[in-house]
């Protein structure tokens, strides 16, 4: 960190135990944000060939919800810049995680199978959301549904799960 004059951002896996702690030392030692989360290709394996095969493996919107968790549960309490990765296939994703606390939002998959005009499609849902809701900026709604700034903050933690499960429908979810 001391040889490079321009912001480091570190990319995190969602694999470790204690991922607060982690984010928390990556920040110590001079990190000015952090990606959460990286994506890692993996190989497959060619059951006619034998053969190790690249699979390119799309995300889906379902996946926003782990990059959500933590930037909502990390927003306030990590004094760096919080990156979305995984997930953001629409404006609807873009704006949860911005709510829980991204500065910014990455979307790979979205972009492949649209092209790059989906990024007006967005911008177009985030636009008319904050317009109809009279919010200004984004600075304005950033964090505001984060872990600090819900009434109950248990929400984003384990105990939740039973509240979760509890209310699956069969057919669908709520």
């Amino acid at each position: 960190r001391d040889t490079v004059t321009v912001p480091v951002a570190v990319k995190l896996s969602p694999y470790f135990s204690a991922l607060g702690d982690v984010a928390e030392q990556v920040v110590g030692v001079g990190a000015d944000g952090l990606v959460l989360f990286n994506r890692f290709s993996q190989p497959d394996i060619d059951l006619e060939t034998l053969e190790v095969v690249p699979r390119l493996s799309l995300s889906t919107s379902a996946e926003v919800r782990l990059p959500l968790h933590w930037i909502a549960n990390l927003f306030g309490s990590v004094r760096c810049s919080l990156a979305a990765s995984s997930g953001v296939h629409d404006g609807a994703d873009a704006l949860r995680l911005l709510l829980a606390g991204a500065d910014v939002v990455m979307s790979t998959s979205a972009l492949l199978q649209h092209g790059p005009e989906h990024l007006r499609v967005m911008e177009r849902f985030l636009r008319d959301w904050m317009m109809e809701r009279d919010y200004d900026s984004v600075n304005q709604l950033r964090g505001s549904v984060s872990r600090g700034n819900v009434p109950d903050p248990q929400v984003y933690e384990r105990a939740n799960y039973y509240q979760v499960i509890h209310s699956w429908r069969p057919g669908g979810h709520r």
